[in-house]
């Protein structure tokens, strides 16, 4: 078996963080000879793959709201995205299920997405955004309200309650706002946000990952060829047969024979003159 067949292998058997995780890295990989500068040493990423501030562009090119949740701006982007995604992927899947991750992750981008470009606009900024963080951001803090006590195993620290990591998460964000990538960290805090409220509705009976997996749901069953089930012809007959009726010649056979019996009486106790001409006639039929 080569790389090759062993990545269908593992795309097929994994579970669906890992199939995300493949999809930001051969995204990644294909988006190095397409956007990469390397004159410049950096990604230069057109406005209708990643996400503009501008309102007036991101509208042009609605997509991008989500299409900037799969592409990363360098190797060490990607793989820092890619490192937390599996670890908060593995703690979200041991309670929820792959719809709800799915779901998760695309709406917690969108979401995100329309507050950059919300924040972007009144501060009067203008930027490009791309990364898988405000995605990843949502479902660490859905983990963490949902089970907040839980405690993880960390290299060198050891088991550590979840919301301690999230809050040390949090908090390098907050020290960095000012510094760089501010539109990044407002994504971050918009992720965080959603994913709290994504597990507040889901706790009290509202289902926000519906949304896209019945609009998934729809679209795979457009392409899905349906079962034919064979033609049965069936034959109906509209013609109304009236019953034959059937007369028992046991019966038919028994009144003869009485009537018979009857006239022979009579004849034995007084005589052949005594019968009468219907008598004589029917004894006379009844011979034949």
């Amino acid at each position: 078996m080569n790389i090759f067949d062993d990545l269908k292998s593992r795309y097929r058997l994994g579970d669906v963080a890992l199939q995300f995780i493949f999809w930001n890295v051969g995204i990644f990989l294909v988006s190095i000879p397409l956007f990469y500068q390397f004159k410049f040493g950096q990604f230069v990423f057109p406005d209708w793959i990643a996400l503009s501030s501008d309102p007036l562009v991101s509208l042009r090119h609605p997509w991008t709201y989500l299409s900037y949740a799969f592409f990363h701006d360098g190797i060490g982007h990607l793989f820092f995205n890619m490192l937390v995604l599996h670890f908060c992927s593995q703690l979200f899947l041991t309670f929820f299920t792959t719809k709800q991750f799915v779901g998760l992750y695309v709406l917690s981008s969108i979401f995100s997405g329309i507050v950059f470009v919300v924040s972007y606009y009144f501060l009067q900024y203008t930027s490009l955004i791309v990364g898988a963080s405000a995605a990843i951001y949502a479902i660490l803090m859905a983990t963490t309200t949902y089970q907040p006590l839980m405690e993880v195993q960390l290299f060198l620290f050891g088991r550590v309650k979840l919301w301690y990591i999230t809050a040390v998460i949090l908090l390098l964000d907050v020290l960095q706002f000012r510094l760089e990538n501010m539109g990044g960290h407002i994504a971050h805090f918009a992720g965080a946000f959603f994913g709290f409220l994504f597990i507040k509705l889901l706790v009290n009976g509202l289902d926000l990952s519906k949304l896209v997996s019945g609009i998934t749901d729809f679209f795979v069953s457009l392409f899905q060829k349906k079962e034919k089930k064979p033609f049965k012809k069936v034959h109906v007959n509209y013609a109304r047969k009236e019953p034959t009726r059937t007369t028992s010649r046991i019966v038919t056979k028994d009144k003869t024979q009485q009537q018979i019996d009857e006239i022979l009486d009579k004849i034995s106790q007084s005589g052949y003159d005594c019968l009468t001409k219907e008598e004589k006639e029917f004894l006379f039929k009844a011979g034949k």
